[in-house]
Parts: structure tokens; C-alpha cells; sequence
């Protein structure tokens, strides 16, 4: 593979080893093929290709390791200010039910746009967590991510018959034959030429599964050396049913079926024994994840959207749990993530030193990596994956540069995005992603999402319309 060498970097975010943590560089070179080959002064090897430094920084990549591409898109106009507060303000289980992508076009169209989406905010890593389509491996290939495909399957569904309590069909037979076709998708994604693309053990949600799907799916996660994937105490509604079924909270009753552990991420891990929407007797689930040694997959913004923050951000890592990022919803825009997660924890503990600048960028990187068991990604070190992006200096929001790291995440976010490249090969020019049609796939996307509103009267538990389910922002004037 050709090498590329940038040279005199004016701000590199390095990886020191002995610390185990990011640091400066400034006026550096730092070559790379497939991998990192070189951090310093005066690279004196051979390069095919020559970029000059002087006006960047050099990041490491990062790793988005929870995300729903193929339909959050769709929900653009939609789910920005729809919630339901007979159900804790969770706008999910009715927007599951009565808006939902109708078809593989719908999803296709969904996800190439976020694809384009991630790439051009510098994410190179992306844990895909949705129901298997046609083209899904094909068109992960194409973007140039390093993708992480988690199928997704349940033993049950959601459904509502008024605006208060859930409801669950149970498909014991439909869950088992989920997860098998997954594991097949998963085989298929590892054997693509390509040789970026993964994949995660993923039940869908901890409600929605059986013990023994749950108990089985973490096994073969183990005996395949995978990470595995659940959406725990994600909701206040879930919390309570799991209290009702078994007694215990859903982190818990995770812990006791032993989900937890090194390789496990939990999706959201929100709403703990002691989250002030919660209150349960017992206060167990922080130690829990810690001693389990699992990885939360933090997403602010969906729940920010219904009055929700984790409590907080600075409480897990102190505790010692692995804790990354995730994009979730649209936008799907990491470098946003980290800047409300930063803002939501001081809200949350009322103490601007509970989380740094480091903490996030380290979750948003190595912490990502951990989580998916791979000491290989998130940072910039001789030997590491050619995961990296390239921020323009000259970026108005990116100045005065004093501290690169602040102003991207508080102020610029993907606009200061110039190249991005993943296993050494360039996906991002110019602040542009060079591999997906980003505006034809938003076309499409438009298209798809009239097609899942005209579905709604038929799907929704009141007969309603999508207009009378989320309505416009602003009355529409004749």
C-alpha cells in the first residue's frame, strides 16, 4: 500500500502508551500506509504522497459504538420533539410502532446518508446496530467505514393499545431464528475482501429477549471472541417492567444471567437503581457495571430530547466503567455528542470538574475501542490502524487554535473536518465523502420517509396520521 506522510503537523493528538492517555505533538510528521508508521520529526523514509501539515491537526479517528442508521434518518422533522408522558416522556415505543422504515430502499437510502454523515464528522468506526436488509454489507463496504455489523433480533415486539402502558408479542421461534440469521450476516461481513468490516452480538433489547436467547447470544459472542450488545435501562418504562417480571433492575438481572464482562456493551445504561427518575430501594447498579467490566455506549441526545441526562458521566468513569459514545439518532454526529455529554454531566453533578475535555475524546476513541475489543484503533501510535482525520486550522471556528481539541468539540464539530482516512485510504477530501452519493441518498430519504408516513394511520394504535402524531413545528398557513 502506498505511504502518506504529513508532513510538520502543527498539532498531533498522540497516543503515550506509558501515561494511557492522548497528548500534544506540535511540528510533526506522521507517516502511515495501512497502519501508523511513524510519529515525529523528520521522517526521513520514502512517501508516494506528501500533505502539508502546517495548517492541521491530526486526530485519531473515532469510534461510534452505538448507532441506528437505517431508519434514524428518516425520523429527521419527526422525532426532534416527539415524546409521550404518559410513558416517561420515551417517544420510542409509540414512534416503533406507527413510524417504522417500510422497506430495504427506505433503509438503503437511510443509511448511505448517515454513512456520509459519520465520515465527514471524523468518525472511522461504527458499531451498526439494525435489522438485517439486502446491500447492508455491500454498502458499508463502499463507504470506506471500519463497520461493526450488529443484526439485531428479539423474542418480542412492542406495541401499545393506549398512551400509558407497553405491550409485548412474544415470538419465541422468530427470536431464534433472528439471532442465527445473524450470526450468518455477522460470518458473511468478516469474509468481505474488503477486511474492514465485523460484527457484534446484538439481542436488541434486555425486554424484549428470553433468559435463554440472552444466555445463548452471550455465549457464542464469547466462544466467537466478539463484542455483544444490548439495550439496558434504557427507559423508565423498561426499568419498571423488569422490576415487575423479576424483582430486580434490568442491570441487575443483566449481572445475574451473566451478560456482563469485558466484551459486553449496554446500550444507554441510563436510568440506574439510583437515577432520580428512578429511585429504586437498592443502589447496586454503578458497582455492577464496574466490577462486570463491561462498556456503556453514552448517547445523550436522544434522551435529551425528553428532559433525560445520565447522572452523570463523570460518576461512571470514576467508578471504572468502560465508557464510549454513540450516536444513536440523527443527527449522527459524534463530535455533538461529546460536546452535550461534556455540558449534560456538569448539569447533572453541578460541577464543571466531574468530566474533561480528555475524559470525552478518550471515550469518543480508546474507550470505543475497548469496548469493542480492540487495542489496534482510536489512537496514533506506530502500529495502529491509519484511522485518522485532519482538522483545518484555518476553519473560523476552529480559531485562535490555542487548543485544537476545545475548539473542535465545543465549537467547529465537523465543519473543521477536512480529509478523513480509514486504513490509510482517503473517504473524506475537503470536508466532502468521496465514497456515497450523500445528496441523492437525502432524495431518497425524503421519498422513503413520505412512504412510512402514509403507513401511519395503519400501524398506529389510534388510527392517526403522522401530522397528528408529531405535528409541524409551526402551523401550516393556507
Amino acid at each position: 500500500m502506498p505511504t502518506t506522510v504529513i508532513k510538520n503537523a502543527a498539532w498531533v493528538v498522540a497516543w503515550d502508551a506509558g501515561a494511557g492517555s492522548h497528548v500534544y505533538r506540535r511540528d510533526v510528521d506522521v507517516a502511515f500506509d495501512d497502519r501508523i508508521l511513524f510519529i515525529g520529526r523528520g521522517f526521513a523514509g520514502a512517501a508516494e504522497r506528501v500533505v502539508a501539515g502546517e495548517g492541521l491537526c491530526v486526530i485519531p479517528g473515532l469510534v461510534d459504538i452505538h448507532a441506528h442508521p437505517h431508519h434514524e434518518p428518516l425520523y429527521r422533522g419527526i422525532r426532534e420533539e416527539h415524546g409521550v408522558p404518559g410513558m416517561y416522556m420515551t417517544g420510542l415505543y409509540e414512534r416503533s410502532q406507527a413510524l417504522s422504515a417500510p422497506d430495504d430502499e427506505a433503509r438503503a437510502a437511510s443509511a448511505e446518508f448517515a454513512f456520509a454523515e459519520l465520515l465527514q464528522c471524523g468518525v472511522t468506526s461504527l458499531v451498526d446496530i439494525s435489522a438485517p436488509w439486502d446491500g447492508w454489507i455491500e454498502l458499508f463496504a463502499k463507504s470506506g467505514l471500519r463497520g461493526f455489523l450488529a443484526p439485531g433480533y428479539a423474542s418480542a415486539r412492542w406495541f401499545m393499545k393506549d398512551d400509558h402502558e407497553l405491550h409485548y408479542a412474544w415470538d419465541e421461534k422468530r427470536g431464534r431464528a433472528g439471532f442465527e440469521r445473524a450470526l450468518a450476516v455477522i460470518d458473511r461481513a468478516a469474509a468481505h475482501p474488503c477486511g474492514r468490516l465485523s460484527g457484534v452480538v446484538s439481542p436488541m433489547q434486555i425486554d424484549t429477549c428470553t433468559e435463554d436467547l440472552l444466555r445463548d447470544s452471550r455465549a457464542a459472542a464469547r466462544e466467537r471472541g466478539l463484542p455483544f450488545t444490548l439495550h439496558v435501562a434504557q427507559s423508565v418504562v423498561e426499568v419498571r417492567e423488569m422490576i415487575r417480571r423479576h424483582g430486580k433492575t434490568p442491570i441487575q438481572w443483566a449481572a445475574e444471567l451473566d451478560l456482563l464482562g469485558p466484551g459486553a456493551i449496554l446500550g444507554h445504561a441510563l436510568f440506574l437503581d439510583t437515577h432520580s427518575w428512578v429511585r429504586w430501594w437498592t443502589r447496586r447498579d454503578l458497582d455492577l457495571l464496574a466490577a462486570g467490566g463491561c462498556a456503556v455506549a453514552h448517547c445523550p441526545t436522544p434522551f435529551a430530547r425528553y428532559g433525560q441526562m445520565m447522572e452523570n458521566f463523570g460518576d461512571y468513569r470514576r467508578a471504572g466503567v468502560v465508557m464510549g459514545l454513540g450516536t444513536d439518532c440523527s443527527p449522527h454526529n459524534l463530535v455533538e455528542e461529546m460536546r452535550k455529554a461534556a455540558v449534560l454531566a456538569r448539569i447533572a453533578a453541578r460541577d464543571i470538574k466531574t468530566v474533561s475535555t480528555a475524559d470525552l475524546f478518550h471515550a469518543a476513541t480508546v474507550g470505543g475501542a475497548a469496548a469493542l475489543l480492540r487495542d489496534d484503533l482510536g489512537r496514533l501510535a506506530p502500529g495502529m490502524k491509519a484511522d485518522l482525520v485532519l482538522l483545518d486550522l484555518a476553519c473560523p471556528q476552529m480559531q485562535p487554535a490555542r487548543d485544537p481539541l476545545r475548539a473542535f468539540v465545543y465549537h467547529a464539530a465537523d465543519r473543521a473536518v477536512r480529509d478523513v482516512f480509514v486504513d490509510g485510504v482517503q473517504v473524506v477530501a475537503g470536508g466532502r465523502c468521496t465514497t456515497l452519493d450523500q445528496p441523492a441518498a437525502g432524495a431518497r430519504l425524503r421519498a422513503a420517509q413520505q412512504r412510512m408516513e402514509a403507513a401511519a394511520p395503519g400501524r398506529d394504535y389510534l388510527g392517526r396520521s403522522a401530522d397528528e402524531i408529531t405535528p409541524l413545528s409551526l402551523p401550516l398557513s393556507p
